[in-house]
């Protein structure tokens, strides 16, 4: 009989953590531990009601410590769904406390970061892992496949764009603080930029045409595409066909033709999780590329606006 893995959330409040609650119980494990600065956390009522919760590590660290020290209790796996500038430091309390990481995205805000948990991760014979959940989509399977059985040295015209809506709260959370989360491209990209340099190959020349704090865009040059992309978290920025109907809008364009990807993530944290207690999970090594792409756009400086701007960056600087 397989004995379910016990696992601590850290950042237990926070909007992705449900998700992350689905995964540990859908995967038939039990959530043991919580942390979180805010008490406002009811929904862990429908997953692990009998859980124990804090809200100071110190106490949290301590008790990981003691049942670190039962055989029988101990916790396998850390899940990491806090402020990005803080994931590094819960990653090294996860891997102190004996246990497995697994970090929302993005992993760490520095590519140095990942030199250093490697060195740890070395030392203390767990794993970090991280959530790349488009890299398991079916639609963006299918087009790895497409481009991967296609003519190699054909290069793809993609535009990337990527609004989901935010209200006045945003810049008064530490999302709105680049040095706590950043940036745009760091806090809604990382993974779609993964997902293009997984797909398309790695980067080799980049401009950023513009970046603010609600809306970012620039072009890349991959192996294989040339990559125009938009992000915005203002609803303005929403094409009018579907501004009165919904908040968020997603598309990617190959070639002029839309891909279709709207739908299907509702499942693919617990379908990551299955990954990773299979020891098929993405790791440091699959973050590093991500993590340098949203660093260089973060310091790059402003391009001017040419002919391989995105349409919606034209658009914002009129």
């Amino acid at each position: 009989m397989i004995m379910p893995k016990r696992f601590a959330m850290i950042g237990a409040a926070g909007y992705i953590a449900p998700r992350h609650m689905k995964a540990i119980k859908d995967t038939g494990n039990e959530l043991v531990a919580l942390l979180d600065p805010y008490d406002g956390i009811g929904i862990i009522d429908s997953y692990f009601p009998h859980a124990d919760f804090f809200m100071e590590p110190e106490r949290f660290d301590r008790h990981l410590d003691k049942l670190s020290r039962q055989p029988d209790k101990k916790i396998d796996y850390v899940s990491i769904c806090s402020p990005n500038y803080l994931h590094d430091a819960h990653i090294r309390l996860a891997l102190r406390n004996d246990a497995h990481a697994i970090c929302e995205k993005p992993l760490v805000l520095n590519p140095w970061n990942i030199d250093s948990l490697e060195e740890i991760e070395k030392e203390s014979g767990k794993k970090i892992y991280t959530i790349f959940q488009l890299r398991l989509h079916e639609s963006i399977l299918k087009l790895k496949r497409q481009i991967e059985e296609g003519p190699k040295d054909k290069i793809y015209d993609i535009d990337l764009t990527y609004i989901t809506s935010r209200g006045n709260w945003y810049d008064w959370s530490w999302k709105g603080d680049s040095s706590r989360s950043g940036g745009i491209a760091t806090n809604i990209g990382v993974h779609f930029f993964d997902m293009l340099t997984w797909i398309f190959g790695a980067v080799e020349n980049h401009k950023v045409h513009l970046n603010e704090i609600h809306k970012a865009g620039g072009f890349m040059q991959l192996k294989s595409a040339n990559v125009r992309w938009f992000l915005s978290i203002d609803s303005n920025d929403l094409p009018d066909s579907v501004k009165e109907q919904k908040r968020t809008y997603r598309s990617i364009q190959m070639d002029g033709k839309e891909i279709e990807f709207s739908d299907g993530f509702t499942e693919l944290h617990t379908e990551s999780y299955k990954k990773i207690l299979s020891g098929e999970g993405f790791g440091l090594s699959h973050a590093k590329s991500s993590i340098q792409t949203v660093f260089d756009i973060r310091n790059s400086k402003i391009s001017e606006v040419s002919d391989d701007y995105h349409p919606f960056v034209k658009k914002t600087k009129k």
